[in-house]
């Protein structure tokens, strides 16, 4: 009777893990529409005399691509940008272009360097973030002074500050990305 307590037991503890493989469909889907979401953020109401709330989709595809390079392709930038164009109110075309010029500019430097760590990414995403802040004031048609420097910095410093939290959230998605689920015979 023991033998057969100790049989369950080995069986339940390994067995559990056999017959066992990732969805494809949650494994390729799960950073798409993270960013989408992250897109979402953008338009909910927030009442302020200067903007506040960081580009959150943009906050998330960096750090997709610098939490795990290579998941996200080059090209992501063009479909999730239009998408983010289409519900920030930005000019149509402009994150599309710094999306993809972040992407490759990501591409680019990973290519350079011998090493990473996070103390690197979390720079090169705030250096990613002021440039992308910037220049959507520019191309929204913002005048580019001391007074707008001013009004940008709140934005800037919480999309800086948020990354580290976004790239934990990121993390944990990547794990539920690779869940493993049994397989139904």
């Amino acid at each position: 009777m023991t033998e057969k307590l100790n049989l369950q037991a080995r069986r339940d503890r390994y067995g559990s893990r056999i017959n066992r493989t990732h969805s494809p469909v949650l494994a390729s889907s799960v950073p798409w529409i993270s960013v989408l979401l992250g897109s979402f953020l953008q338009i909910l109401p927030v009442a302020s005399a200067v903007p506040l709330v960081p580009p959150t989709g943009f906050v998330i595809l960096l750090c997709w691509r610098l939490v795990r390079p290579g998941l996200l392709p080059v090209w992501a930038g063009v479909p999730l940008g239009m998408f983010d164009d289409l519900l920030s109110g930005q000019p149509f075309g402009s994150a599309i272009l710094l999306w993809s010029l972040a992407l490759l500019a990501i591409e680019l430097i990973e290519y350079r360097l011998p090493w990473r760590e996070f103390t690197l990414d979390w720079l090169l995403a705030c250096a990613m973030l002021v440039s992308y802040i910037l220049l959507a004031a520019l191309f929204s048609g913002a005048r580019i002074g001391l007074p707008g420097l001013v009004a940008l910095g709140p934005q800037a410093l919480f999309s800086m500050l948020l990354y580290p939290i976004i790239a934990r959230m990121v993390a944990f998605l990547d794990r539920l990305r690779l869940t493993r689920f049994k397989v139904v015979d």
